[in-house]
């Protein structure tokens, strides 16, 4: 590609330098680079040089205009070692074969085809949280992680709860935490050989199962699959497929629904507002069915609202395989780029006090998330927004109603809060809630 007159070259791209804590303070930092140098800059970080577009349009031309530019296998798969740890799934794939496999998963995904999983949300939310009362205090991120992780489990792959279920659970976590765990990048390869052949063992009889006695869960829907040339789908590119509907099935979810209900017990008024909502739509005791769901337009806002201050990806990564320009600079095909989800979300030329949680931004009028598209993304955006969307945002508003007609929640004095970005985000010390239950007359 020929550089445009005037267009400057990558050497020029501004340079900044990541802090220490960078980490824990990622989507502010990047506002504030935004701010110095505009949408877009470069640093080195997971040991490469990565080219950091920030905003609005920076989401657009990555998610829909030139998103062919922009490789997901080279930036989840191999920046991120996506391929290595769980396989060639989904969330790492290309042009029209992930478009193929995509298409097959869809139905499955759809808001209507969430009547099938609202059940099974609500019996498992039940379970979990039923102790919660006698324990009076509960790590609310460890708690979210059972139930997302229980809920993905038997919704996509058909495993009861139980001790089958939690192994599955403490292998994908060890998965994700490794990277805290360990002192060397041996020790690193040693244990992650071993946990990925734990995973192996764990999914590959379940695969077996499904070969023999075929279900219309997702995992059935895969062995039964042909794909392009009508061959059935090998047991290696479904492990991948699975390995990574269960961790995006559970991960992001757990982030976001713990940090929504710690919010809830430092916003009276938005909790109130809530709670009248889950009364008037559930009762004080019944469990909410979909078509409930679906007309919490409150817990919508609050939802959205937690979404934009606590993204569960920080930067959504991308290899660059052709050239592009943006923003007035030229970036060569063999570069390593993020859109930076964190820091789009508190630019307030975009969201009016960024730094103040108030879910009245996304109702009418302001819509801040409808005047500005591409602004919030969360989900990521354009043909390849999250395929889980609906049953994230479906399962975390089952979460909420259960939880706050049965409990009064409050955050625990003193304790340290931080949004810790890995891959993912995770409350680095967990979020400490005080339970009380609430008295069923009360609500009446």
């Amino acid at each position: 590609m020929t550089m445009s007159v005037g267009v400057k070259p990558f050497e020029q791209i501004p340079v900044v330098e990541l802090p220490e804590d960078y980490q824990m303070r990622t989507g502010p930092f990047l506002a504030e680079m935004y701010r110095q140098h505009g949408p877009i800059f470069r640093a080195s970080n997971f040991g490469a040089e990565v080219v950091y577009l920030v905003g609005p349009e920076a989401n657009r031309f990555m998610l829909l205009s030139d998103r062919l530019k922009f490789s997901h296998h080279i930036g989840w798969g191999e920046m991120f070692s996506v391929s290595y740890i769980f396989g060639d799934g989904l969330l790492s794939m290309d042009g029209p074969e992930h478009d193929a496999h995509r298409h097959l998963m869809n139905p499955a995904f759809a808001i209507s085809y969430m009547d099938r999983y609202v059940p099974l949300m609500n019996r498992i939310i039940r379970e979990r949280i039923a102790t919660w009362g006698e324990r009076g205090e509960v790590d609310v991120y460890e708690e979210a992680r059972k139930i997302t992780f229980d809920v993905a489990a038997e919704a996509l792959t058909g495993l009861r709860a139980g001790p089958e279920v939690d192994r599955f659970r403490e292998v994908f976590s060890q998965m994700l935490m490794l990277g805290m765990m360990v002192s060397s990048p041996e020790e690193w390869d040693t244990r992650m050989a071993a946990l990925r052949a734990e995973l192996d063992g764990l999914i590959r009889p379940k695969i077996a199962e499904r070969r023999a006695h075929p279900t219309d869960d997702i995992l059935g829907l895969l062995v039964t699959a042909k794909d392009a040339a009508g061959q059935p789908l090998s047991d290696e590119r479904i492990i991948a497929h699975a390995n990574i509907l269960l961790v995006a099935g559970h991960e992001t979810s757990t982030s976001l629904a713990s940090w929504l209900l710690y919010q809830l017990t430092q916003q009276p008024e938005v909790t109130q507002r809530v709670l009248d909502e889950q009364l008037a739509l559930v009762g004080p005791t019944a469990e909410p069915t979909l078509d409930q769901i679906k007309r919490m337009k409150y817990l919508d806002l609050v939802l959205l609202e937690a979404e934009r201050v606590y993204p569960p990806v920080s930067n959504g990564p991308r290899g660059v395989v052709e050239d592009f320009e943006f923003a007035g600079y030229h970036v060569p095909a063999g570069k390593y780029v993020f859109y930076s989800i964190a820091a789009s979300h508190l630019l307030p030329a975009v969201f009016a006090q960024p730094e103040v949680f108030d879910p009245e931004r996304f109702a009418a009028p302001r819509e801040e998330h409808k005047r500005t598209p591409y602004g919030l993304v969360g989900f990521g955006g354009g043909p390849r927004v999250c395929i889980g969307i609906n049953f994230a945002k479906v399962e975390i508003k089952a979460l909420v109603s259960q939880t706050l007609r049965r409990y009064t929640l409050e955050a625990v004095p003193d304790q340290t809060l931080v949004q810790f970005y890995r891959v993912t985000a995770v409350p680095l010390y967990g979020i400490r809630l005080r339970v009380r239950e609430r008295a069923t007359a009360a609500l009446e």
